[in-house]
């Protein structure tokens, strides 16, 4: 059975929590800023880590109900039943890589590298900060890996309550090139079930005939 890893990769989220304390109708008072991860201990406050929630999405792996970030790489493995590796329906089984993206963990990357076979670069678009990381991923994960761009997928993920304006992203070379889909689990979660089905299709795709290669240079 033809066996293919993706990575899951792209930008954190650091955020700080404002807290306010409140202690009667005319004493509401600014007590600084906090970690999301203090915040929770003081208030079991959750919140939703976008590229993680989303993995488990695609890959139909439980629910994350609190926040807590990739630390290093979480492995799912899975199988999705309209992807098979060749014409006569053999099966195929995936390995969905969600990479951590603190750069704490950037001395980990070429491990995780190794062998992979497509990369999915998660991404805000809300976040300009986003944005400007994207070239540095594409060329990390992709380029350096001489990986094709039909193995690459970028994701435009919309939390919940963001909207999705779709109208206003523009790439620019080379990054312009690769498929670019949106995302919104709120509004429309079978539209990137379908597209992330599609992309697993092209990997196969790729790497059916990249074995297929090897095969007849062994041949000859």
């Amino acid at each position: 059975m033809l066996k293919a890893k993706i990575l899951f990769v792209g930008p954190s989220e650091p955020c700080v929590l404002i807290e306010w304390v409140y202690e009667g109708p005319d004493n509401l008072h600014f007590a600084g800023a906090i970690s999301p991860e203090e915040h929770m201990e003081r208030n079991a406050f959750n919140l939703e880590s976008g590229k993680t929630v989303l993995a488990n999405f695609l890959t139909e792996s439980s629910d994350i109900t609190e926040y807590n970030p990739t630390q290093g790489v979480r492995i799912l493995e899975f199988e999705n039943l309209h992807v098979t590796s060749n014409n006569k329906g053999a099966g195929c089984e995936f390995e969905l890589w969600d990479c951590g993206g603190d750069p704490k963990f950037e001395s980990c990357w070429p491990a995780l590298m190794k062998d992979a076979h497509g990369v999915v670069i998660v991404f805000n678009a809300d976040m300009p900060s986003h944005l400007k990381e994207l070239e540095m991923w594409y060329s990390c994960f992709v380029q350096q890996q001489l990986l094709q761009d039909t193995q690459c997928l970028l994701i435009a993920h919309h939390k919940p309550g963001s909207g999705s304006d779709r109208g206003s992203l523009s790439l620019s070379p080379p990054l312009n090139r690769l498929r670019l889909v949106h995302s919104n689990l709120e509004d429309d979660p079978e539209e990137i079930r379908l597209e992330f089905i599609k992309y697993l299709k092209s990997v196969v795709s790729s790497v059916s005939e990249s074995r297929d290669r090897e095969e007849m240079s062994i041949m000859t």
